[in-house]
């Protein structure tokens, strides 16, 4: 073959790559880990976080990668169970160099906690939104993505306080660490905001019978009621019975309760359910939102939980840290990578969350309260965005 003959086919296989998809640079993949919770009692989130991570690594790389290095997704499944997951990180990071991280627990993150730091190589988030992890000395290579427990219970006493000043609160919570998170904080948070907390009530955690506890309650006659610490039940089974024993308190749920199609299974006890929620439901045509306008357009007919969302945001929010890492002449490390996430100041997510972000510190302490519609089947917003300072 002559030389021209070999430079024209050259020239004609570069033509073909840039018509068929992005050309990446000589750099080493950006490898994003992720201990994922495919199977077990997670996995209704887990599916949705795996779809949205991999949703936006794709979004990237179609659109060059970061800096022109490919963004490469390695998930490992793990049965929400933590020594899986400690498993899952060893065998991904063993034969890959991983920048970033997906942890699927609030156990799994301070169990590899000291393996972060010691390595020093690895940004992580995940499904955690544990207060305890929103502390910067201790976890000084871990964020939330949203708010943590506490500032969840803090976003719906400050709307409550709103809507109306010296309201009777009950919280109701799991007898579990994520139950307990943020109830001694949620507590002086209202004190502060000149709310009465009426009764206190903690239960087994999932299906249990409430009868009890929910004599407890009516007696108390809140105005509101905070669940937190459950995913579904007992949460139905407290306001059915609430109901009918004729209480108007309204019932109020955290993050892991929001999902439209978890709050729509309440059935009948879904009227009226409200509740924080720190991204923008798939359905939510509101305002300028390229990036739902994405994910629809992926997914035209098939609605994506706000576990997806979450998923989703991760790697956004990796991405840009990575990004502004490389920008700045940087190596990736764990220290690099935070500190840049720590840039981000009025950052617009597309719409994925409805209000410019700042990240501070570990957490983004923004929500918004959605209230179910059963008529049409969805979590209408009932509040503006609420940010804490």
């Amino acid at each position: 073959m002559s030389i021209q003959r070999r430079s024209i086919l050259a020239a004609a296989a570069a033509a073909a790559a840039l018509a068929t998809g992005p050309v990446f640079a000589q750099g080493e993949d950006i490898v994003l880990g992720g201990s994922i919770p495919m199977t077990g009692v997670f996995a209704f989130a887990g599916i949705g976080i795996n779809a949205g991570i991999q949703d936006y690594v794709k979004i990237v790389n179609d659109g060059g990668g970061i800096k022109g290095r490919k963004l490469r997704y390695v998930p490992e499944d793990t049965g929400y169970k933590v020594d899986a997951s400690v498993a899952a990180f060893k065998k991904i990071t063993s034969s890959n160099k991983v920048s970033l991280y997906y942890g699927d627990s609030t156990g799994f993150a301070k169990t590899i906690n000291p393996e972060l730091e010691r390595s020093g190589q690895i940004l992580m988030a995940g499904a955690s939104f544990a207060t305890e992890i929103n502390n910067p000395q201790k976890y000084p290579h871990q964020f939330l993505v949203g708010p943590d427990y506490t500032e969840m219970m803090g976003i719906l006493l400050k709307h409550i306080a709103k809507t109306k000043p010296g309201a009777k609160v009950a919280f109701v919570y799991s007898d579990s660490e994520f139950g307990r998170d943020p109830i001694d904080e949620g507590r002086e948070a209202a004190k502060k905001l000149g709310l009465n907390v009426a009764v206190e009530i903690m239960t087994p955690p999932g299906s249990v019978d409430v009868s009890g506890e929910v004599i407890k309650l009516r007696r108390a006659d809140p105005d509101f009621t905070i669940f937190h610490g459950y995913v579904l039940a007992p949460i139905p089974e407290f306001v059915t019975q609430a109901k009918k024993l004729g209480m108007k308190s309204q019932f109020m749920g955290t993050f892991w309760t929001m999902d439209n199609s978890m709050v729509m299974k309440m059935g009948e006890a879904a009227e009226g359910f409200m509740g924080v929620m720190p991204f923008r439901y798939y359905y939510d045509t509101e305002g300028k939102s390229p990036m739902l306008e994405k994910i629809r357009a992926l997914h035209p007919n098939d609605y994506q939980s706000t576990a997806y969302m979450q998923g989703f945001l991760t790697a956004m929010l990796m991405t840009e840290a990575a990004k502004r890492t490389l920008d700045a002449g940087k190596p990736l490390d764990g220290k690099n990578l935070k500190a840049a996430l720590n840039t981000i100041k009025n950052f617009d997510t597309g719409g994925i969350i409805g209000t410019p972000i700042t990240i501070k510190g570990n957490s983004i302490p923004v929500g918004r309260i959605y209230k179910a519609d059963t008529k049409q089947q969805k979590m209408l917003p009932a509040s503006d965005w609420i940010t804490l300072e």
